[in-house]
């Protein structure tokens, strides 16, 4: 077999084991975040009645946002894994006594990286905000608009985190009989309001209240002062106060990238957050491509041993979670001042760099490309 249809042989050989096992790890992982997540939102389907195909769309529009959390990561599990079984195996001896040099042998592995890379892009500038936009857009329409209408009787129904209704009974004609609403919206003016009977119906944003026969008890936290209405029909919004509008306000996570890099739209305690975040955005899958170098320097690096070693596999596992918690820092230090937003992209792209320097930079200079010493080789 001649050296070029080796080469070509053996990266694909590589690349396929590490694809496979890339789409199965971040398969797995993915549904175990996915189901985790979830369960937050069960308490709609079990207490709302909401059916089960809201449910699963509602919780679909995670799945993006941690695919692109744990592509780098699993990246990198999926390199260190699949090259040091290579090494266990002893392929990697034949594979470096054929001369195929450092570079080569993880040329697999670096375009593996660099497709994630693409990919998670891809994700970051446009999948993941578009779906989390989808998701906070269908969960206030679930809690301003159709939680209202699953109210359960008996049962202490939270509308929000700021309004809590219970309803005693619920007539077949859809009349509410034994209504007590807590009205906590307003700052400093926190009510009670009583009714014999009610409905429920729909207004312009949001589902409202209409009450019959009642009192309402509105309590002046800075004077201490209690004030009591009592009124024949009333109309309570069960919507959000900040919804009155219509309007819901972004969350950075949501925006584009290039509202999140000029951010006129945010207030101004949150521009430093939203600037940070968009070069978090734009540096983040760049680590994709540095972890994926530091688990390729633990195996291929140094002297070859052709039973692998315990200690350097060790040491790269320590390098890739010291990143991440580095990373975290940097970002939140960044977010409070947008003096150290640079940081971010030194750590998502020197450890790589170094990484490849240590690699392949040695040989080159050294012309070792070339069929290594097999008194090297370690037994």
């Amino acid at each position: 077999m001649r050296s070029g249809k080796l080469v070509t042989w053996l990266d694909r050989y590589i690349f396929r084991q590490l694809l496979l096992a890339l789409v199965g790890v971040t398969g797995g992982l993915t549904a175990l975040i996915w189901l985790t997540q979830s369960l937050r939102f069960v308490e709609l389907v079990v207490n709302r009645g909401l059916s089960m195909s809201v449910f699963l769309r509602l919780t679909s529009l995670l799945i993006p946002s941690f695919v692109a959390v744990i592509l780098p990561i699993t990246t990198y599990v999926v390199v260190q894994f699949i090259y040091q079984r290579l090494n266990g195996d002893r392929e990697l001896t034949v594979i470096r006594s054929a001369g195929v040099s450092p570079f080569g042998m993880a040329r697999p592995a670096l375009m593996l990286a660099l497709i994630v890379t693409i990919s998670g892009y891809a994700l970051n500038l446009w999948v993941v905000p578009a779906t989390l936009a989808s998701f906070r857009q269908f969960q206030w329409d679930i809690r301003n608009r159709m939680a209202a209408f699953l109210l359960q009787e008996g049962v202490f129904t939270p509308i929000s985190e700021n309004l809590t209704v219970y309803v005693r009974s619920r007539d077949a004609d859809g009349t509410l009989r034994g209504i007590l609403v807590e009205d906590d919206r307003v700052a400093n003016a926190h009510a009670t309001i009583l009714s014999e009977s009610g409905r429920l119906i729909e207004g312009a944003n949001g589902p409202r209240a209409l009450l019959f026969n009642g009192s309402r008890q509105e309590l002046d936290r800075q004077t201490g002062r209690l004030n009591m209405l009592t009124f024949d029909q009333n109309e309570i919004d069960l919507g959000e106060r900040a919804a009155e509008a219509g309007v819901r306000p972004p969350d950075m996570s949501e925006v584009s990238t290039a509202e999140l890099l000029d951010p006129r739209s945010a207030h101004d305690r949150d521009r430093g957050k939203w600037v940070a975040e968009g070069h978090k955005r734009l540096s983040g899958p760049l680590s994709t491509l540095s972890f994926a170098l530091v688990a390729l320097l633990s195996v291929l690096a140094g002297t070859f041993r052709r039973h692998g070693g315990f200690v350097r596999p060790v040491i790269s596992v320590g390098v890739v979670v010291g990143l991440l918690a580095l990373g975290l820092a940097i970002n939140n230090l960044a977010a409070r001042d947008n003096a150290l937003v640079p940081l971010i992209w030194v750590q998502a792209i020197l450890p790589g760099l170094v990484s490849f320097w240590m690699l392949v930079v040695p040989d080159w200079m050294a012309g070792r490309f070339r069929v290594p010493n097999l008194a090297r080789v370690h037994p």
